[in-house]
């Protein structure tokens, strides 16, 4: 059966999602909801004392994507982009949200980050992701065991990508109560 370019590309997007370990999955939903202010976190993800203290913080630093949308926008631009004056624009709130969600040891890998954060921020991400994994998975935050997993999880080709897409992604899961489903 054929579908047509749309269809094809969210059921890609789809598989990859399926892909992903439920943690994963579940982190990369709740992150979406709060980041794309979707629905109350606290009353749809939150099991325990310590989650409800995690998507608190998670709130607090996910600030920083007021930030990040209006500076990537501006590095969209022609002749705006080019140089260094956009990096810390860019980079720090970067790396802060970075650095938190590879923190939360949920995510295992580069292409769960890459997922999330094409969604939070767009297609316009893309290029500053290498760079923030790379940076965020090294710093002394994240456990020195988990440290290496991290790094090794991204392959040469994402991060020596000669260009990226600029086609948005279309699939942006969300949770779903067992009833509806």
């Amino acid at each position: 059966m054929s579908y047509p370019p749309s269809a094809q590309l969210i059921l890609a997007e789809m598989r990859e999602f399926a892909g992903f370990s439920p943690c994963e999955q579940r982190y990369i939903r709740r992150s979406l909801d709060i980041g794309l202010g979707r629905s109350d976190a606290f009353r749809v993800w939150a099991r325990n004392a310590e989650e409800t203290a995690s998507i608190r913080t998670q709130y607090v630093v996910y600030q920083d994507l007021k930030l990040l949308r209006p500076a990537l926008a501006d590095a969209e631009e022609p002749g705006r982009g080019e140089g260094l004056s956009g990096i810390e624009a860019i980079m720090g709130p970067m790396l802060r949200l970075s650095t938190f969600d590879l923190a939360q040891e949920r995510l295992s890998g580069f292409c769960a980050y890459r997922f999330l954060y094409e969604r939070l921020l767009g297609a316009g991400v893309r290029p500053w992701l290498p760079a923030a994994f790379c940076g965020a998975a090294a710093l002394p935050q994240i456990r020195p065991e988990r440290r290496k997993g991290l790094l090794q999880s991204i392959s040469e080709a994402a991060a020596t990508a000669p260009g990226w897409s600029r086609r948005e992604p279309t699939f942006f899961p969300e949770f779903v109560e067992l009833e509806a489903a």
